[in-house]
Formats: structure tokens, C-alpha cells, sequence
């Protein structure tokens, strides 16, 4: 069984600059900056066959590149499991675009759809347990104005996840390129 997900890599500096902001919240679970990236689709466990039809189909999906913005902090339940920082959609929707492609093309294998809001992120840790509600809001606050640079999206990547005792570590099992329409 192999675990995917698809994803946008985050260039290096930008990893660097939210490194920044991954300290101050007590009982976090901090991702490692060099497994940082946009989720676009979470797939999961599949067998090796049904892996190689995902790349596959998404050899097939065509979008343009576009830029994205991080920007903001927030957390995801109730109470919070985690801690991540939002991005900024190009004014054409693209992020959206892509994603709508990216997960048309999964479904077209035979997964299930998607069964929540698509909702872009980067996310900086995950709470081992109820995190300390004064620390985890000081840390939303200080960070509030968080904003980077656009940066370039070329293309996504068929992400492999390799799940050990320090937590996950990626590694691309397939990349695919944006092309503009000529």
C-alpha cells in the first residue's frame, strides 16, 4: 500500500519565513519547514496499481500557473487540532481551478469525491492534546498580519507519505507541470 496526497511545493524562502512563526504554542507537533505544502487532494492508502492510475489521470489535468499568496493564521475544530496559515487564491480563482481538475481527475479512477470544502492551507502543527487556550490565542494574534509574497505555482506533485515515529516525510511519486493554453 502506498499514502498519497497532491500538492503544491512552497519555495525554500518561504518555507524559511514560516519556520519563523512555528514556536510559541506549548504541546505542538511542529511540521518539519521541509514538509511543508498546499494540500490540493488527501487520497490516502491505495495499492500500487490503482497509485499508478492516479498518476496517471493526473498527467491529464491542465490548468496555467498562477500565483498564490500565504497569508493569515487560523485553526482548524473545536477545540483545535491545528494550527495553519491560509492562502490567497489569484483574482482568476486558479487554486480553485487547478484543485476542481485535480479532483475530477481522481474521481475519474474510481475514488470517492471529496467529502468537505476545499480549504488552502499550509499547515504549521498538529496539537498532541488540548492546547493551553490563552498561548495557542496569543499566537493567532501576534501573527495576525502573516503575509508573504506571492509566489509562482509551475505545477503540482503526486506526494508520497512515509509515516515513522517522528512523524511523516514526503517524497514526490509523480510531478506535472502548469501550461499555459496556446
Amino acid at each position: 500500500m502506498i499514502r498519497l496526497f497532491a500538492g503544491l511545493s512552497i519555495p525554500d524562502d518561504h518555507r524559511r519565513t514560516l519556520a519563523t512563526i512555528q514556536n510559541g504554542v506549548k504541546d505542538a507537533r511542529w511540521i518539519d519547514p521541509e514538509n511543508l505544502h498546499i494540500t490540493l487532494r488527501f487520497i490516502g492508502e491505495v495499492d500500487e496499481d490503482v497509485a499508478a492510475q492516479i498518476a496517471l489521470a493526473l498527467g491529464d489535468v491542465t490548468a496555467e500557473p498562477f500565483e498564490v499568496t500565504l497569508k493569515g493564521v487560523g485553526t482548524f475544530g473545536s477545540p483545535p487540532h491545528s494550527l495553519w496559515v491560509g492562502t490567497e487564491d489569484a483574482p482568476s480563482g486558479a487554486l480553485a481551478h487547478l484543485y476542481a481538475n485535480v479532483e475530477s481527475a481522481l474521481v475519474r479512477t474510481g475514488l470517492e469525491p471529496e467529502g468537505r470544502k476545499f480549504t488552502p492551507h499550509v499547515t504549521l502543527t498538529r496539537f498532541r492534546r488540548s492546547v493551553n487556550p490563552g498561548r495557542l490565542a496569543e499566537h493567532l494574534s501576534t501573527h495576525a498580519g502573516f503575509c508573504l509574497e506571492p509566489f509562482r505555482v509551475q505545477g503540482f506533485t503526486l506526494f508520497e507519505s512515509h509515516l515513522g515515529h517522528k512523524g511523516a516525510h514526503y517524497t514526490p511519486f509523480s510531478t506535472y507541470d502548469l501550461h499555459r493554453n496556446t
